[in-house]
């Protein structure tokens, strides 16, 4: 098997992008239409080479459909508080189902970013309605970033992530 792509991601980020933070998925169809989804949570690898999102199937069927399709997949993610943001981009995504522990991870996520919010006049309630779930429900989206980028507001948005050594 051929070793992944060097990480984009340094060990801070990765603790960053694995907490309360609001994360965006895209994908398209092969007529260019566009597919989205909200993501509940993420897990980066040990090495930070891939990232596992979960979402809703019920949520996201065209998003897995194109993910199924051809393996694009954009995430976005960005911290409400800070409007730090990062974008992330692969072409190998691939779509599994649910492992166990992955309910207790999207609820954990659920309580850092209510934690997140919060604070910034969004009622408890309003988020966790937003993020409810059913554990059968869930499904993995698990991606290679090949190409990553810095999106927070101002002078340096877009620029490009080097990967590490």
């Amino acid at each position: 098997m051929p070793r992944s792509p060097a990480p984009l991601i340094d060990p801070p980020t990765a603790e960053r992008l694995s907490g309360g933070i609001s994360i965006g998925l895209a994908s398209r169809s092969a007529a260019n239409e566009p597919s989205l989804a909200r993501a509940l949570g993420c897990l980066v690898s040990a090495d930070r080479r891939r990232i596992t999102l979960f979402v809703l199937a019920s949520q996201a069927r065209a998003l897995v459909k194109d993910i199924q399709a051809h393996g694009t997949l954009a995430v976005v993610f960005s911290q409400p508080s800070t409007h730090q943001s990062w974008q992330f981009k692969g072409v190998d995504a691939q779509v599994t189902g649910p492992r166990p522990g992955d309910a207790r991870r999207v609820e954990a996520y659920q309580r850092r970013f209510v934690e997140e919010v919060r604070p910034l006049g969004f009622p408890e309630e309003l988020v966790r309605t937003l993020l409810a779930f059913r554990p059968e429900d869930l499904l993995r989206l698990t991606v290679t970033p090949t190409s990553g980028f810095l999106q927070t507001p101002g002078k340096d948005a877009g620029a490009p992530l080097e990967a590490l050594p």
